[in-house]
């Protein structure tokens, strides 16, 4: 658990985790961290093309604002008020393409294969580095490592596993979402969709995923260390950090 509390202060940005190596001191990481962030905004002027930086900025700022809501979708509102999708839809292009966040679509129905089923016009942005959410957020380094509940954590964690998802097993990840229902990632594996439920804290309650299994998918069964468990598994969430011999049928 504690290097996966290392991880969402230092992040995966090469120039932190060298500095975490050779200093072991987080602070001077924070400050490398802002150093980036303020690179990257300086830089979207200079590779926009002829795309409005000041909107792609815009967006780029937006969406620590945008998880901490816990929207269901990316609210061209939240970036500027009464704005439309025409205005920053571009941008928000920009920023997908140029690798700076992550894009993932809401899907109407949780079947085989999931792309027939994305809706172009809802989805989430999430920050290619945790490391780097976590100082945009403004989260003190202190806060994690004491294990202090914090606001935007959940968001900060969910952040987490969508980077270790298309970074460890090559997945396009999706999510779910209804007005009685949300489970947070969604994948394909063959012909098989397998939900995924993020939790942050110690409820383990998670009504709506529950409810979820029992509609709409078989039990699964995931081999972790030549034991087979059939049943719905609740996993450390620091065990998306290693490659460990972890795979599902």
């Amino acid at each position: 658990m504690e290097a996966y509390n290392y991880y969402l202060i230092i992040g995966g940005m090469p120039e932190c985790v060298v500095a975490w190596m050779e200093s072991k001191d987080p602070r001077q990481v924070s400050q490398i961290q802002e150093e980036l962030i303020t690179v990257y905004e300086n830089d979207f002027s200079k590779h926009n093309g002829k795309i409005n930086s000041g909107r792609i900025l815009m967006v780029f700022r937006s969406i620590v604002t945008q998880l901490a809501k816990e929207n269901e979708k990316f609210i061209y509102g939240v970036v500027k008020e009464g704005a439309r999708a025409r205005e920053f839809e571009e941008a928000v292009e920009w920023l997908v393409s140029a690798g700076m966040v992550n894009r993932i679509y809401n899907v109407s129905q949780p079947e085989h294969p999931l792309p027939v089923f994305d809706r172009l016009d809802a989805f989430k942005l999430f920050l290619m580095d945790t490391g780097l959410l976590k100082h945009m957020a403004g989260i003190d380094n202190s806060a994690i490592l004491l294990k202090a509940d914090y606001q935007f954590k959940g968001a900060l964690t969910e952040n987490y596993v969508l980077q270790q998802l298309k970074g460890q097993f090559s997945v396009e990840p999706r999510y779910y979402s209804t007005s009685r229902e949300e489970i947070d990632f969604i994948v394909q594996h063959g012909m098989e969709i397998v939900p995924i439920e993020v939790k942050a804290g110690t409820d383990k309650s998670a009504a709506s995923f529950k409810n979820y299994i029992k509609k709409e998918i078989q039990p699964m069964r995931y081999v972790y260390q030549k034991e087979n468990i059939e049943k719905m598994v609740q996993l450390p969430i620091f065990l998306f950090i290693w490659q460990v011999n972890f795979r599902y049928f």
